[in-house]
């Protein structure tokens, strides 16, 4: 007489994700939103700003591109993580386009434009809807508040409109005024108080398992890496 094994018995011998592999798993996850997040801020640094002065059209055009290519991610499961992210990423290439390419010379408009999709974020994350590209599109706005916060306390926002003002000959002296105003008691000291700041708002999120936190995290530090290579341009001017 053949012997008979219910199937819940045959389920059992399959192998099972331990704990383990399954927590290790998860950080991966949260630490690719991470890298993805500096990226997304850093990358723009080195493309967004070379061709928004000389094409600003086309910089503004691109948005088009990059929201496209979110919301076509987000509709697909395989994919819907990165295209959340990179609707978010559109958010900041637009109001960088429109700052950067029409109105850099006057700092004031600075954060207003860079918050110029602040209510269509809000709206979705009241809705529950893209989480992780709306938290990354805060964490952007909040570096750049920090940034800005440091202008204005140290007396920068004279420097600023110069540079954008004066031709190529010009630059280096104007980097080396402010750097000078950089490097005095209060500048250093409004420097290492606001570094604190962004440290401190950028690694508590990362105690979250939630992978929305951590695009928001990203967003942030990376701030600290974009305006060190502004002041070691300045240096090197």
């Amino acid at each position: 007489m053949s012997s008979y094994s219910p199937p819940s018995s045959r389920f059992q011998t399959l192998p099972q994700l331990s704990p383990t592999t399954k927590n290790y798993l998860g950080i991966s996850q949260r630490w690719l939103v991470f890298a993805a997040a500096i990226f997304l801020i850093v990358a723009p640094v080195f493309m967004e700003a070379p061709l928004v002065r000389t094409f600003p059209w086309l910089s503004l055009a691109l948005t088009i591109n990059w929201l496209g290519s979110g919301l076509f991610m987000m509709s697909r499961p395989a994919t819907r993580l990165w295209g959340d992210l990179f609707v978010g990423f559109s958010w900041i290439w637009l109001s960088g386009s429109i700052y950067w390419g029409w109105w850099r010379w006057e700092p004031l408009l600075h954060l207003p434009i860079e918050a110029i999709a602040l209510p269509i974020v809000l709206g979705c994350l009241a809705c529950q809807k893209g989480k992780v590209g709306g938290y990354f599109y805060l964490g952007s706005l909040l570096g750049a508040t920090i940034t800005d916060l440091y202008f204005y306390w140290v007396g920068l926002i004279p420097y600023w409109r110069r540079l954008m003002q004066v031709d190529s000959r010009s630059i280096h002296a104007v980097l080396q005024a402010a750097l000078g105003q950089m490097q005095t008691f209060q500048g250093v000291r409004c420097a290492s108080i606001l570094l604190i700041l962004l440290l401190i708002l950028g690694l508590l999120p990362l105690q979250s398992r939630s992978l929305h936190w951590w695009a928001f995290s990203g967003a942030v530090l990376s701030t600290i890496l974009v305006d060190s290579l502004f002041f070691l341009a300045a240096v090197l001017a």
